[in-house]
């Protein structure tokens, strides 16, 4: 025997892979399923290797701190060999995959391939699809440019809508009140341990799922699946009609693999890697920070939807979404499969196919808020300014400069990405003021590190002006009842003197 052979033998007597191996690759699948309509889950798999080759070469030379991360890529695109070309593989890839778990999981819904015995492979398929999405929005934050930092923001209001413990999620999210170095450090360690490792368990047992309980036969119209008789009805269909998954149906999923990794590799090569954009800066308002291509939609939506319904479409729809793909096979895990005779799903698909399109092609084009501009050049209305003391004239001037009305009407005047702040000082104390210009939260940014201490005061001073004449501020009922407590253990104490 040749030393390889001999090397082989030695290896195999101790793994024992070459007999699990075979039975996997040789497989009977039915010869219906030897079909093009059969590659996406394949092509899914074989994106997820690109992905963590490229994203272990460049973890070689990206750096996860606050401070160095934008410079490291910007290394990595002008001064490593082919360095922008290895982001550009794997920004584009990330897109790719995205496409195309998605299209794998519409033609498992039309083909009826969630239902039974199949029911769990679905229910994986959905969580793997989740990690994808998870994947995409991690990966994009990494880049912590411009768009980065307001689409962590974005992420973080979302998480602060939640009832009761949205301010827990916050801190998990951002590893504290602000966007800080500590955020890009947990974000780094979703991207690279926690989700691949889930994702990479969840394929795992997908296809471990697949081999044994089969590929799904070609939808028929007018054959039912009943959970007493599909089993032995699909052990006979492999067995009378059916071929070895090699060669038989594996050609194709190599040839439609190479074609989406050529692809991938076409339009690296054409269009180049995403970002980074300017260096994250809160102050810098006049910016449209776009999200990646399989986010655009939300954004789009968000941009659309009145202020009113941002926080209830939130928290509702997306949960809603979830529970109705993992139910979906649990409800209608038997009957027909064939797409032919259920009209409701392939017009499902066809309506949220074109929403998503739609919501899409807008996104090139819609403001990041319904009314959006740069009010900095207008001057704050006389009204709010008069008679005021040195120390609020200041504060004006710090509104003014900070452009806190590129998102804040005042007057009218202003945008409105946030909230009027005609009235603020009756909805918010003076401690309430300080900790949302210091920590953000809700769609605000934190703006600690890019205001001192006497500039927060003198800011702070200015808003608590901003109220109507006579009209009562807003007050910290637990400091008022501590001091009441107080007051009247001091009338105590002097009575007791006399």
């Amino acid at each position: 025997m040749r030393w390889y052979r001999r090397l082989y033998a030695w290896i195999e007597q101790r793994v024992q892979l070459e007999g699990p191996i075979k039975e996997a690759v040789f497989h009977m699948t039915p010869r219906s399923t030897a079909s093009w309509w059969y590659v996406f889950g394949s092509a899914a798999l074989t994106i997820l290797i690109v992905q963590v080759l490229t994203g272990i070469l460049l973890a070689l030379s990206y750096v996860p701190s606050a401070g160095q991360a934008w410079n490291s890529l910007e290394v990595l695109n002008h001064q490593v060999t082919l360095g922008w070309f290895l982001r550009a593989l794997h920004g584009w890839g990330s897109n790719f995959m995205v496409a195309i778990v998605i299209v794998h999981m519409i033609q498992v819904f039309l083909f009826g391939a969630y239902k039974f015995p199949r029911e769990l492979t679905w229910i994986i398929g959905v969580f793997l699809l989740l990690m994808t999405l998870g994947m995409a929005f991690s990966g994009q934050v990494l880049r912590f440019d411009q768009d980065a930092y307001w689409g962590i923001g974005i992420g973080a209001a979302i998480m602060g809508r939640v009832p009761l413990m949205g301010g827990q999620l916050v801190h998990l999210l951002l590893g504290g009140p602000i966007i800080a170095g500590a955020t890009l450090t947990r974000f780094f360690a979703l991207h690279v341990f926690v989700i691949p490792g889930l994702l990479l368990t969840l394929v795992g047992l997908h296809v471990w799922l697949v081999l044994k309980l089969g590929v799904n036969e070609w939808p028929v119209p007018g054959h039912i699946v009943r959970r007493e008789t599909y089993l032995q009805e699909y052990k006979e269909l492999a067995h009378k009609d059916g071929i070895p998954f090699f060669p038989g149906a594996f050609w194709r999923d190599l040839v439609f693999s190479a074609a989406i990794v050529l692809a991938i590799v076409v339009c690296a090569a054409v269009f180049g890697p995403f970002g980074p954009t300017g260096v994250p800066d809160p102050t810098i308002i006049q910016t449209v920070p776009r999200p990646d291509p399989p986010f655009l939609w939300l954004y789009s939506l968000l941009s659309l939807l009145p202020p009113e319904m941002e926080t209830p479409f939130l928290l509702i729809a997306p949960p809603i979404a979830i529970v109705i793909l993992i139910a979906l096979p649990l409800v209608a895990g038997v009957g027909e499969k064939s797409w032919h005779r259920r009209p409701v799903a392939v017009l499902t698909v066809l309506v949220l196919a074109i929403g998503w399109a739609a919501l899409t092609q807008l996104a090139t084009y819609t403001p990041w808020s319904p009314k959006m501009a740069a009010w900095s050049g207008a001057a704050v209305p006389v009204q709010f300014i008069q008679k005021s003391t040195p120390l609020e004239r200041q504060g004006a001037n710090v509104f003014q400069y900070k452009q806190c009305r590129n998102c804040h009407a005042l007057g009218g005047v202003g945008g409105e990405r946030g909230p009027a702040l005609d009235g603020i000082a009756t909805k918010m104390t003076k401690d309430q003021m300080i900790r949302q210009v210091i920590q953000g939260g809700g769609n605000m940014p934190a703006f600690g590190k890019n205001l001192s201490p006497p500039e927060v005061t003198a800011l702070v001073t200015f808003l608590e002006t901003l109220h109507r004449p006579n009209e009562r501020t807003a007050e910290d009922v637990s400091r008022a009842v501590a001091e009441g407590d107080q007051s009247k253990k001091g009338d105590l104490e002097q009575g007791s003197r006399y």
